[in-house]
């Protein structure tokens, strides 16, 4: 439990949640694969290999070199997919795969964190069309995602027009930022890999989380919290006192192309802001 409320008469402030083996048990991404093959996008043989990185991943985590690995994977085996149709399968089965693995642990922070008054934001390197479903389930405020390019037949090309991962992962934090006012000094981060540093670094209360032994090394270093996320359940499970803040839920993923990434410019929309246009 935090131990304190914001100040509304200071700038604004947010938590910032790494997905993967934080928030949730598992890759969100990886999760879905079962349901891609019965939709028909991908083989038997992907199935396996999907399987097989789920694995490796819940084993030990994923360095630089085994995450590039996978963006190379996941980016040539979407090339063609209709992105309607992968929307509509992460709607589907949302429940079913994601709802059993979020961290109980995680959903109190989240509870605590709109409690006080800040925005929650997913930053994750899975795709948008995954991540942006997970968030509003979770009562996120905004997202940020990789977004892959969608040609005009609707349909991925194979291409990722924003990567979030490492130091875009920060830059994205430090866009929101100065859009949103957001104090970085008070804010919170957190993830269990060593690859986030530079988004931990760059707020003023990061927490490692189920950290890989790099970023255990870093955070004994730097004197940070180390955090262990081990209860999943669903969230209608949870105690009978807990419930999700009735909060706009979100709406769109922080997209950013690599020139925008170093710009500082971050794409993004969230209900409260067509509330007010409204």
């Amino acid at each position: 439990m935090l131990d304190f409320v914001e100040n509304h008469s200071l700038p604004r402030t947010a938590a910032f949640f790494d997905l993967d083996k934080t928030v949730i048990a598992k890759s969100s991404t990886l999760t879905f694969s079962k349901s891609f093959y019965q939709g028909g996008l991908i083989n038997r043989r992907a199935v396996l290999r999907t399987a097989y990185m789920q694995f490796v991943f819940l084993a030990g985590g994923a360095d630089h070199d085994q995450m590039e690995r996978m963006r190379e994977y996941l980016s040539a085996i979407c090339k063609g997919w209709n992105v309607q149709q992968v929307r509509e399968i992460v709607t589907e089965t949302l429940h079913d795969l994601i709802d059993p693995i979020i961290y109980d642990e995680a959903a109190s922070l989240i509870e605590d964190h709109h409690t006080a008054g800040r925005d929650v934001v997913i930053v994750s390197t899975s795709g948008a069309e995954v991540v942006e479903p997970i968030g509003e389930l979770l009562g996120a405020d905004r997202v940020v995602a990789t977004r892959m390019v969608v040609g005009a037949d609707g349909c991925f090309t194979g291409e990722i027009e924003y990567y979030a991962y490492g130091p875009t992962k920060a830059a994205a934090v430090k866009a929101l930022a100065a859009s949103e006012g957001y104090d970085l000094d008070r804010c919170y981060a957190y993830s269990d890999s060593v690859t986030d540093l530079p988004m931990l670094q760059s707020v003023g209360h990061p927490y490692a989380v189920n950290p890989d032994r790099a970023l255990r090394r870093e955070a004994m270093a730097r004197d940070w919290p180390v955090l262990a996320f081990e209860r999943p359940v669903r969230l209608k499970q949870r105690l009978p006192a807990f419930s999700m803040p009735p909060r706009p839920a979100l709406v769109a993923a922080a997209a950013v192309g690599a020139a925008a990434a170093t710009a500082g410019l971050v794409w993004f929309a969230s209900r409260r802001r067509q509330a007010a246009s409204v």
